[in-house]
């Protein structure tokens, strides 16, 4: 089970972060080219609010059958923090992940509650570019490519 989720983790991720590099352009050139929040716009910051959330889904069951869970019993907490590849599997990713799913979530609401387009865009190319900027700090990299 634990390699199947990861597998769909992985996966799942490269559609994510496209979805929102594609929300976030669309957001930002719409704001710049001064265009009105059409439901093409909609749609696509919401498939990036929805894809991201199934994403945090899928990782928060995969981070509780993970083999890297048991080691909060062997090593404890301060062993966890000690160990750099511990502390960024158990702490760091999932937090900070965790981090930018509310900021992105957070973009969602504050673009529904404006009238004024170029301030729909602002929120959504704001919130879910910090959102992906958190993503793509934590992404285990050497295993993720690997």
């Amino acid at each position: 089970m634990y390699s199947l989720l990861k597998n769909i983790h992985s996966y799942w991720a490269y559609l994510v972060l496209l979805i929102l590099i594609l929300g976030i352009l669309n957001a930002i050139a719409g704001k710049i080219k001064g265009k009105d929040f059409e439901s093409k716009d909609l749609r696509l910051s919401l498939f990036g609010l929805i894809f991201s959330h199934i994403q945090l889904l899928i990782g928060l069951i995969l981070y509780f059958v993970s083999p890297w869970f048991s080691q909060w019993s062997d090593l404890g907490v301060k062993g966890v923090m000690n160990d750099a590849q511990a502390r960024l599997y158990l702490v760091e990713h999932p937090f900070t992940n965790i981090l930018a799913i509310v900021l992105i979530t957070m973009g969602w609401s504050l673009h529904k509650r404006q009238s004024d387009p170029g301030k729909k865009f602002l929120r959504i190319a704001l919130f879910y570019g910090l959102g992906l900027l958190l993503l793509l700090s934590r992404i285990p990299w050497d295993s993720w490519l690997g």
